[in-house]
């Protein structure tokens, strides 16, 4: 079979999560890649029992994630299906058994025989003939979504040089870091940007305790940049596009995996106190040479080639669910 037409792939592609932002953000970054423009997005709800045993399917299946997807269920079924997270996973496995090709990213918990594709993070070492292999997670950063974000944010990009940003999680059991480490780096790079000039901006996130925010507010207070705490229109991208260093805190495989999308080196505060899962992504990428620790704070340049696994990724998925044919001599017909 070769690639279906880019209209009907357009029009006939659904994204299956349960609506948190990093299960849409990865599932629509992999739509992106595979050249979707306009997938639909049926809403699920899912209902109790099935969403607590989700992708299994227990019986009344089709009832278990509302009567929207349901009704979605009973009409025209979409070539392609990607779903991410459990719920999506048990979506994905419904519209697979109505003929759809299906694309489960992250880890399912369950035999990956269910779907055509599981696109899953090393880290996790899942394992079989259908498994796409990822270091870190999938996200929409590539050149042309820096450029885009370049110019909806050009203020940024006018603040002096090097601009050093920050973007900041929050402690989790498997990444304990503390505010007294941020604290620590935050007065080396003021000193530094005291002798050196340059900016200092920072991003929080949802999991961000207040005593951090309160850090960051006291440690970039009359420095040139800015502090992103929530309030107002998130500059995220254009924090991403303006920056010469990047540094995150070790607790996010997104974060990083979007910060090393990017061109610029990437530090990361207290990467040692990283276990479990995350800690072996960490190793990955410094084994890689992607990602260094902050060290004294003074942050040297070095080579830093953009990890693009979104493109890998859809670049395989378009390998496997539709091979080229290929010509008697070997040569594929385009």
């Amino acid at each position: 079979m070769s690639f279906p037409q880019q209209k009907a792939l357009d029009s006939t592609t659904w994204l299956l999560t349960d609506g948190r932002a990093g299960n849409v953000r990865q599932a629509a970054a992999l739509a992106r890649a595979l050249g979707v423009a306009a997938p639909v997005t049926p809403g699920l709800d899912p209902a109790a029992p099935w969403r607590w045993l989700a992708p299994r399917r227990l019986p009344g299946a089709a009832r278990a994630l509302g009567p929207a997807f349901a009704a979605a269920l009973a009409g025209t079924i979409p070539a392609l299906a990607i779903g991410c997270g459990r719920q999506g996973a048990l979506a994905t496995r419904l519209v697979g058994a109505r003929g759809a090709r299906t694309v489960q990213v992250l880890d399912p918990r369950i035999d990956p025989r269910h779907w055509d594709l599981v696109v899953a993070p090393s880290h996790d070492r899942l394992r079989g003939a259908n498994v796409v292999p990822m270091l870190g997670s999938l996200n929409p950063v590539d050149d042309a979504w820096l450029a885009d974000a370049s110019a909806r944010f050009p203020a940024l990009l006018a603040l002096p040089r090097p601009r050093i940003v920050l973007l900041v999680g929050g402690p989790t059991r498997h990444a304990p870091w503390t505010t007294a480490a941020l604290q620590v780096l935050l007065a080396r790079l003021r000193e530094r940007m005291r002798a050196e000039g340059g900016s200092l901006l920072a991003t929080v996130s949802r999991r961000t305790p207040a005593a951090v925010a309160a850090c960051l507010r006291e440690g970039l207070r009359d420095m040139p940049g800015l502090l992103w705490d929530g309030a107002g229109d998130n500059p995220y991208a254009g924090l991403l596009a303006c920056a010469d260093r990047l540094v995150c805190t070790p607790d996010s495989v997104n974060m990083l995996s979007e910060a090393c999308a990017t061109a610029a080196p990437v530090f990361v505060l207290d990467p040692g106190c990283a276990g479990g899962r995350i800690g072996q992504f960490l190793g990955a990428l410094q084994d890689r040479g992607r990602v260094r620790a902050v060290g004294d704070g003074s942050l040297p340049s070095f080579a830093a080639p953009a990890l693009r696994e979104t493109t890998r990724v859809a670049a395989e998925v378009r390998r496997r669910l539709w091979p080229q044919p290929v010509d008697g001599d070997g040569a594929s017909r385009c």
